[in-house]
């Protein structure tokens, strides 16, 4: 992916979470993965953005998910915005990885984030995963910080942690 998408910057952080936050991340993990693909996806002036069905209203960020073990990363990048926003895209940059340690007391997950910058390409936004995802819509960037905020005022371990992803990656776009 480094040769194809570029050197992305590397940061490492810690999020502290509590032990119900951390199941729910080990239940992410089918197949052992602990990973996710974040995907800044452009169209127009815009990103393509989701919503889970547990958010509040007004919440939206950056799409994810993992690669499966018969894919490639662009592959699975691939499926992954198709699955949640309803688009074709082209991947452009790898522009951040983050290894972040999930902890909760003495127990913990290593998990690493790979963000990258897509185009759109083509279809209707409109996700194909209903179950995981509740909408998905083009925001523009000055939506993107009262996002952050809300993120950080759930006080939900996973939703500070994406607040911190970002924050990283609207400072590479």
């Amino acid at each position: 992916m480094v040769r194809l998408y570029g050197q992305p910057d590397r940061l490492t952080t810690l999020q502290d979470m509590t032990p119900d936050e951390l199941g729910i991340v080990r239940a992410s993990m089918k197949n052992g993965r602990a990973h996710d693909i974040t995907l800044y996806i452009k169209k127009d002036s815009g990103y393509i953005f989701i919503a889970k069905p547990f958010y509040p209203p007004g919440l939206y960020r950056a799409p994810s998910g993992g690669v499966m073990p018969d894919e490639d990363f662009e592959t699975g990048a691939k499926r992954e915005a198709m699955e949640e926003t309803g688009v074709e895209i082209e991947l452009k940059r790898y522009i951040l990885r983050i290894d972040v340690r999930f902890q909760s007391g003495d127990d913990y997950i290593d998990w690493t984030s790979h963000i990258f910058t897509a185009e759109y390409v083509n279809g209707e936004i409109n996700p194909q995963d209903t179950h995981e995802i509740r909408e998905a819509k083009l925001v523009s960037p000055d939506e993107i910080h009262g996002f952050m905020e809300l993120m950080l005022k759930s006080g939900v371990g996973g939703l500070i942690y994406r607040a911190y992803l970002t924050k990283e990656a609207n400072k590479r776009l």
